[in-house]
């Protein structure tokens, strides 16, 4: 006998509203590729998408919104795995998995950020966007792993902070090297970077 799903209509809706956002980003990126960031507007982006404006106004303010999804994807993965990780994991550990789930994000979705960067080039605003965890959310992603073992304050001293920087910055060189150098196993060379700094 077949169960009944536990999915509410809300959570329904939720999910659509993700996979509706998802495409409009993707539109977006498309476009920015083939025909310069300047270039585009939301109007061409909706045009892509197959929405109405109203509906691109429901998900972003405006395209310099579009810009920043991709980085608000990976800091929401990296969130949700450490708010997922058991108390009796490690801090390390924690973040250590969580940051290895952006990377399997990049390496899934290297086509598309392959031509972000691309694009960034061109444009100052872009330039000055942060791969992966923003500097701003660090101090965020610091309390959620404090919190999962009840003690979310522990998440404002400087240890768990440092914690958190010292891994994003691995993040960050490790992004820079698959992409410039594409390393053979772009996941195992992640590994060996966070395991260095968050190590001790």
């Amino acid at each position: 006998m077949r169960q009944r799903s536990q999915e509410t209509p809300g959570s329904l809706r939720e999910r659509k509203r993700e996979r509706s956002r998802a495409a409009t980003v993707e539109a977006a990126w498309r476009l920015f590729i083939d025909r310069g960031y300047d270039q585009v507007t939301v109007q061409d982006i909706c045009v892509a998408a197959e929405i109405a404006p109203r509906t691109f106004h429901r998900y972003f303010a405006g395209k310099e919104d579009v810009v920043a999804e991709p980085v608000r994807r990976m800091t929401s993965i990296a969130e949700e795995r450490v708010a997922a990780a058991p108390a009796s994991v490690s801090d390390a550990e924690a973040l250590r998995e969580a940051l290895l789930a952006v990377g399997r994000f990049v390496v899934e979705h290297r086509e598309l950020l392959t031509g972000l960067r691309a694009v960034a080039l061109q444009s100052h605003q872009l330039r000055s966007s942060y791969p992966g965890v923003r500097p701003d959310h660090e101090a965020h992603l610091a309390v959620r792993l404090a919190a999962r073992r009840g003690a979310p304050d522990e998440g404002r001293g400087w240890r768990l902070r440092l914690l958190v920087g010292c891994a994003v910055a691995g993040f960050r060189v490790w992004y820079e090297d698959y992409f410039r150098d594409a390393p053979q196993d772009p996941l195992e060379h992640l590994e060996r970077i966070l395991g260095v700094a968050v190590s001790g």
